[in-house]
Formats: structure tokens, C-alpha cells, sequence
């Protein structure tokens, strides 16, 4: 398992030089250089250039692109050009918010989607199967900034009871939460409702049910576990892209996540902070897929078993 993990870690370094010279290059291609951007065009092309030579945005872009590996594989980010203060340091401030908003989504997608799934796949066709279906199709097909809006107006202007933007107080969250897990409740509700429409038709479910077992038990002990990793995939899925910024629940709702840091940073063309984000971001969701497959290991026997047997051989 530490072998595998160490390999997974090791495949991080490529998988991260790749994305960072992407994401340079397209902002190289991007119109306008940072000082007339931090200057505005009233000034001068002097003091454009000047500004541009302070940055190190004069040398060519390969030079650029060397040197901000060699600074980043020392820890050092960069500067943001914008405001002046260290590129980890501008993250950091902004990644509670966006860890808060992500977490609590998926906890509430995880206690409502899962069970939901579970009872419409062993109730098919029955009417809180279509019940269920029909609430995910209701789900997924409104937008979040709609939804964001509609629970700003009811709860926040008519009720009165919720907060509706800023990030003072975990009750500043709710709404938020709430707008973000609605896509995420249909998904996991869709997919969880799939995976167990086919481990319940499986031979040893069948078998299980033969020698008498109780249908509970049938269903916790023999079904869910099986179709549970199809399920807990998606969840590492959704969960690393929602650690990405949701840029529209965070604009409705005036949070100062990652999302918006990054949206405002290519409106100013801010490289540093554009790069070091996604660098930031592209690390979190490469661990968060390296915890989903040790977790495989938890849910399903056979995939530890592998494990332990090509330990042994070793």
C-alpha cells in the first residue's frame, strides 16, 4: 500500500510541470502585460516597461517558466503582482472559506443523496423510487446561481432568519451549502441508486438472500458494500472540484474563496497567483484521489486482500 501511495506522490511532479506550463502559456497568450494592467493606461510606456522589468516579465517566456519551477521547488510561490503580498499567504486566507463551504456540501450530499439512492434502487419502480428520480432531475436541472438567489429571497429578505452573504459565522454558510449540495445530491442519489441496482442482482446477493439472511443485513452487509465504490470515486471527484472554488455560489453569496481569488487574479493577469492556485488546487485533488483509493481498501475486503498478498510476495 506505501509503495503504491509513494509511486501515486512521485507521479505528482510531472502531472504538476505539465499543468503549470499550461497554465503560463495561456496567460502568455492572454492580451496585456501586468504593468499596464497594476498602472492602468493612463501611464506612460516608460513606466509600463519599468514595472514589466521589476516583474521579470521582459525575459522570454521558457526563462520565466525555469525560473518559477526552481522558485516553487524551494516553497516560494511568487509575489502577487496585484497586491503585493505573498502568493501562499493570499491562499491560505482564502482556503478556510473554501474548505468550509466544500465540506459541509458534501456532508450534506452524503447524508441525503446516499440514503435516497439506496431506497430507490431496493423500492424500483415503486413511488418513492420515481419520488427520488424525479428529485434529482429537479436538482440538477436549475442552475446554483438561481437556487442561491431564490434562498436569499426567502430565508435572508422575507424570513429573515440566515445571513445572506459574507463568512462571519458558520450560520453564514447555510445558504451556501445548501446551493452547492443541491447538484451534488443528484448526482450521488443517481449514481448510488445505479450502483445498487447492480450488486443487488449479483450471484451472492442472491445466495446471501437463499440461506435465509435478513434483507437488512442482505442489503448493509452485501450490496452496499459493493456498490460503494463507484459511489465514493464520484464523492472524491465532486469534493476535489468544489475545493476548486464554486466561482458562482461564492459571487452570489459574496464568500472570499479560492474561486473568486482566482477569477480576479486573470482579471488582472496576476501570474503568480494564477499559477501558484492551480498548482495549490492540482495538489489537493491528486491526495484527495490517493485517500479515495486507500479508502477503497476499508470498503471492499478484496482490494486489501490484493494488497496484503502482493505485500507477502514481497
Amino acid at each position: 500500500m506505501w509503495k503504491y501511495v509513494l509511486k501515486r506522490i512521485t507521479l505528482l511532479i510531472p502531472t504538476l510541470l505539465i499543468i503549470t506550463f499550461i497554465v503560463l502559456f495561456i496567460m502568455e497568450l492572454t492580451p496585456g502585460s501586468p504593468g499596464q494592467l497594476i498602472l492602468g493606461d493612463r501611464a506612460t510606456k516608460e513606466a509600463i516597461a519599468q514595472k514589466n522589468r521589476e516583474l521579470g516579465y521582459d525575459q522570454p517566456f521558457l526563462v520565466r517558466y525555469v525560473r518559477y519551477i526552481w522558485d516553487a521547488a524551494r516553497g516560494n510561490l511568487g509575489t502577487s503582482w496585484s497586491s503585493g503580498r505573498p502568493v501562499l499567504a493570499e491562499i491560505m486566507t482564502r482556503f478556510p472559506t473554501t474548505l468550509t463551504l466544500a465540506t459541509g456540501a458534501v456532508i450534506i450530499g452524503i447524508l441525503v443523496g446516499i440514503p435516497l439512492g439506496i431506497i430507490s434502487a431496493v423500492k424500483q419502480y415503486s413511488v418513492v423510487d420515481y419520488v427520488g428520480t424525479t428529485f434529482a432531475m429537479f436538482l440538477a436541472s436549475f442552475p446554483p446561481f438561481w437556487i442561491g438567489m431564490m434562498l436569499i429571497i426567502l430565508f435572508a429578505l422575507r424570513l429573515g432568519w440566515l445571513p445572506s452573504f459574507g463568512a462571519t459565522s458558520l450560520k453564514s454558510f447555510i445558504l451556501p451549502w445548501i446551493t452547492t449540495a443541491c447538484a451534488f445530491i443528484a448526482s450521488q442519489l443517481r449514481m448510488t441508486r445505479t450502483s445498487m441496482l447492480e450488486a443487488i442482482r449479483m450471484d451472492y446477493v442472491r445466495t446471501a438472500r437463499a440461506k435465509g439472511q435478513l434483507e437488512r443485513k442482505v442489503i448493509v452487509d452485501h450490496a452496499l458494500n459493493n456498490a460503494l465504490l463507484p459511489v465514493v470515486t464520484l464523492m472524491g471527484i465532486e469534493f476535489g472540484g468544489l475545493m476548486g472554488g464554486t466561482v458562482t455560489v461564492e459571487t452570489v453569496f459574496s464568500l472570499p474563496g479560492i474561486g473568486s481569488l482566482i477569477i480576479e487574479a486573470i482579471r488582472l493577469k496576476d501570474v503568480p497567483m494564477v499559477v501558484g492556485a492551480t498548482i495549490t488546487l492540482a495538489t489537493l485533488f491528486t491526495l484527495l484521489m490517493i485517500a479515495v483509493d486507500i479508502l477503497y481498501a476499508f470498503i471492499d475486503p478484496r482490494i486489501k486482500a490484493r494488497y496484503v498478498s502482493v505485500r507477502s510476495k514481497a
